[in-house]
């Protein structure tokens, strides 16, 4: 038979679970390169030669390219207008 929790026990674990959720952070930490091209408004090209230029961090996960949003916001932050 199966270990069944009861409604108060459920209860509880949900509650931990959202106050685990409050210690989480608002941002992400990376985003793939397509988000950051809707996010940035900065074109596909244009951001493949930002990465080659050093000026936006990027992490390699097997074939996935992740860009760290610090790095996406410092870009932007720092943009003239």
């Amino acid at each position: 038979m199966k270990n069944q929790l009861s409604a108060d026990e459920r209860l509880m674990q949900a509650r931990e679970a959202l106050a685990a959720v409050g210690d989480l952070p608002t941002e992400p930490i990376s985003v793939r390169i397509s988000t950051a091209v809707k996010l940035t408004g900065i074109g596909r090209s244009t951001l493949y030669e930002l990465i080659s230029a050093g000026e936006i961090e990027t992490v390699k996960i097997g074939r996935s390219t992740l860009i760290k949003y610090g790095s996406l916001k410092r870009l932007i932050e720092g943009a003239k207008p």
